[in-house]
């Protein structure tokens, strides 16, 4: 009648003591601590009240050893499958809450808190990528809520690295683009603004282009000739230069803004242009991608071969005649067409 039944343990004793303790909160327990030479005995006596206050005489005994194993022996085979089903129980229960907390630490919590800003995140970059890619064209002012964003990517390395690979990527095409004929006659076209100089300092003063142009406030401070060169265009320039290829400075700058356009080049390396084409009061009434396309076409017409353009507006590149290539350089904070 009498049926034993015997579990090895030697790592989980934790464990299963947790799960006894914590899944039988209704039983009364007492501990008897008999200290020997080679084993520790534990003898644990267990009473359960029922809900109705009826009461089952403990087990006659549930003795545990803590050696190098741990032998657990109880008597009636009902109380074995209790503490089985019970522990399995308490195992899956234990799975399913964690399961529950991971799936709402992942799910709800973290995409609540970053959703939004991720969201506008994206947003504005999808904004700045496709006006680099001529898909969003004649917009006056950069989006509000994007801002920051293009303040930050303008002032940051991230530009300056995007501006140095465009530059890489014109080395790598002279090296074997241009069968130079030596005659004077091979040409490269330069834009100004954001390609030679650099107009940041005036726009961190005024909103990133989150402010209308004012041409008049632009003008003002293209005349005070404090534009700082882009160092990687710089360098570029003057490897051109070296190769004998004439350089043609085409920029959309008013004619009466010469004399300190090039004081301010000059001043900051740039020299031994051949050209610098600006707006006169004629070209004045025509749109900038018009007017930078009959600059082309009169230098096509006197024999020069346009083997490259850089600049930082595709109003530079359109049109005809067009160059053998073209460069752009990044910029979203204004556009010109």
């Amino acid at each position: 009648m009498m049926t034993y039944w015997s579990l090895c343990f030697s790592g989980w004793k934790n464990i299963l003591m947790l799960v006894l303790k914590r899944g039988f909160s209704r039983w009364r327990t007492s501990s008897v601590l008999n200290y020997g030479t080679s084993k520790i005995s534990y003898v644990i006596f267990m009473r359960f009240k029922r809900s109705n206050h009826h009461t089952i005489p403990p087990p006659p005994h549930l003795t545990l050893y803590l050696s190098p194993s741990i032998s657990y022996s109880f008597h009636h085979l009902s109380l074995q499958m209790a503490i089985t089903n019970l522990f399995l129980i308490t195992l899956a229960l234990t799975s399913l809450f964690i399961g529950l907390a991971l799936a709402d630490w992942n799910i709800l919590n973290q995409r609540k808190k970053h959703v939004v800003g991720d969201s506008l995140k994206t947003y504005c970059e999808s904004w700045r990528i496709n006006v680099e890619l001529n898909n969003i064209r004649e917009f006056e002012v950069v989006p509000q809520e994007c801002i920051d964003l293009i303040k930050k990517y303008m002032t940051s390395s991230q530009y300056k690295a995007d501006s140095e690979r465009a530059i890489e990527e014109v080395i790598l095409y002279l090296s074997s683009c241009c069968t130079l004929e030596g005659d004077g006659k091979d040409a490269w076209i330069f834009d100004v603004d954001d390609t030679l100089l650099s107009t940041i300092p005036y726009f961190k003063k005024h909103g990133f282009g989150g402010e209308k142009l004012n041409a008049t406030s632009l003008e003002s401070w293209m005349k005070e000739s404090k534009a700082p060169a882009l160092e990687h265009t710089l360098k570029l320039y003057h490897e051109i230069k070296h190769r004998g290829i004439k350089i043609f400075l085409v920029s959309s700058r008013r004619e009466t803004l010469r004399s300190y356009t090039v004081d301010n080049l000059i001043s900051v390396g740039y020299h031994g242009w051949t050209s610098l084409e600006l707006r006169g009061l004629d070209d004045e009434y025509m749109k900038v991608q018009q007017y930078k396309s009959a600059v082309r076409q009169k230098l096509s017409d006197e024999g020069y071969r346009i083997w490259g353009i850089i600049g930082d507006q595709w109003s530079s590149f359109d049109g005809l005649p067009s160059a053998k290539r073209t460069f752009k350089l990044p910029n979203s904070m204004y556009y010109l067409s």
